[in-house]
């Protein structure tokens, strides 16, 4: 499964970042997560159902300081172009 994420919210600025790496490395989800200039954060998450959706879950609260307003969730069909997580900049 891979899922094309994009964050809003007080996102930037506050670890999230970090946040998604740690989590994504402890579920064996792969992919990346960077800054926008909007002051989003963009990711994209590839893994098994159940690491991916929790992942996800885990974005929905962010670090403590992080406010997330909404994610917006998009299904990706191709599959297996990463192997190991990272934080883009």
């Amino acid at each position: 499964m891979k899922k094309h994420i994009f964050i809003s919210g007080r996102v930037q600025g506050v670890g999230f970042r970090h946040f998604t790496r740690t989590h994504a490395e402890s579920l064996g989800v792969n992919g990346w997560v960077k800054n926008l200039s909007d002051g989003r954060v963009e990711a994209v998450f590839e893994g098994d159902e159940e690491p991916v959706q929790k992942l996800i879950d885990q974005c929905k609260e962010g670090p403590a300081s992080a406010y997330v307003k909404d994610i917006e969730i998009q299904e990706v069909k191709k599959e297996g172009t990463f192997g190991e997580f990272s934080v883009r900049f």
